[in-house]
């Protein structure tokens, strides 16, 4: 893992087509501007994490009740 410092209006680059922006700072959030091609994927990972977890409790459902819905 890299642990890099940043202020406002600093960048780092990822490869040679992804570029980070510090745009604000406040106590506890930091706001960044991502620069990347449409072909990438920009996920939140939090959101990401919910959606995996919501998929597998709806694979894991009990197919018992789909059963009373056919009568």
């Amino acid at each position: 893992m890299l642990v890099i410092s940043r202020k406002k209006g600093e960048s780092l680059l990822i490869g040679d087509d992804i570029e980070i922006t510090i745009i604000k700072t406040d106590d506890n959030s930091v706001k960044l501007s991502i620069s990347a091609p449409k072909s990438v994927t920009i996920l939140r990972k939090e959101l990401y994490k919910e959606v995996e977890q919501e998929n597998k409790n709806a694979a894991a459902m009990d197919i018992s009740i789909l059963k009373n819905i056919k009568k």
